[in-house]
């Protein structure tokens, strides 16, 4: 699944702070749940979030108890060998649908690879690893996950500078309430952007004045290809254990044997 692997994402992404000026959001976490809603409702409406949005953002909302269970079990390491890992990762069939995917999508890669300067292959296996193209993105509803998370203490200030770019994601209008679905950690769409990151690196590449992570294909490519791009990627280099790229692919996830495996299904794409 493409949870295995969230928990790593945190620490490399927690730089893309940045984009959201101004003092830490500060709303007490723990205590009651509304009462937090309602402190950081006035904290994000200063920081320029509509009050219409914050309404329809914040409207019933409750916190999800199963959130916090899979958060508390996303602690650890990873136990498997990268053999292990990559051999259950990384099977013919997904191999298969990813060709199918760059032969589908060979133009759009070309163009993608041609801008951003990282390869069509590896755009791809990320593509493929993280949700099967777009099969499995997620279920759910991205506000009420990351307001559960951040109401716990655990990461409170990172769940709430999440919760906050969620919400400029709707006021941007790049995707609508009902759309605003994802994964257990606030992840969004086919490559599985953290809100902040979808702010920080979105590309509108097709041209419809949103960026929809979503929906659009050549948004999702182009987009995951701009993070690697703007984090140091050297176009042309290698990307292998051991070189620059492979280091600035920790932006993407942490985790050596992740990254190795995205190496990996790399090649067999070539």
């Amino acid at each position: 699944m493409m949870f295995v692997t969230l928990w790593v994402r945190f620490a490399a992404l927690s730089f893309v702070f940045c984009v959201l000026a101004g003092p830490a959001l500060a709303a007490q976490c723990g205590g009651d749940f509304n009462a937090f809603i309602a402190n950081f409702s006035r904290e994000a409406a200063a920081k320029g979030i509509s009050q219409g949005v914050i309404a329809q953002g914040f409207a019933g909302i409750t916190p999800d108890p199963k959130v916090l269970e899979f958060d508390r079990r996303q602690r650890g390491t990873f136990k498997k060998s990268w053999e292990d890992y990559a051999r259950t990762r990384v099977g013919p069939a997904r191999v298969n649908r990813a060709k199918q995917m760059m032969k589908k999508h060979a133009a759009l890669l070309s163009r993608v690879e041609q801008q951003f300067g990282v390869p069509k292959e590896l755009i791809v296996a990320i593509w493929t690893m993280e949700t099967d193209n777009g099969a499995d993105m997620g279920k759910l509803p991205i506000i009420r996950t990351l307001a559960t998370l951040a109401h716990d203490c655990r990461r409170t200030d990172l769940f709430q500078r999440e919760l906050l770019a969620a919400l400029q994601i709707l006021q941007r209008q790049d995707l609508p309430l009902k759309e605003l679905i994802g994964a257990y950690a606030g992840e969004i769409g086919q490559t599985q952007f953290l809100p902040s990151s979808y702010i920080k690196y979105g590309v509108d590449f097709d041209g419809n004045g949103h960026v929809d992570l979503r929906r659009s294909v050549p948004d999702v490519l182009a987009s995951t290809a701009n993070l690697l791009r703007t984090n140091g990627w050297q176009r042309g280099q290698p990307f292998n254990m051991g070189t620059q790229n492979f280091e600035v692919m920790r932006e993407w996830n942490r985790s050596e044997i992740y990254r190795r495996t995205l190496h990996y299904f790399a090649e067999q794409l070539q």
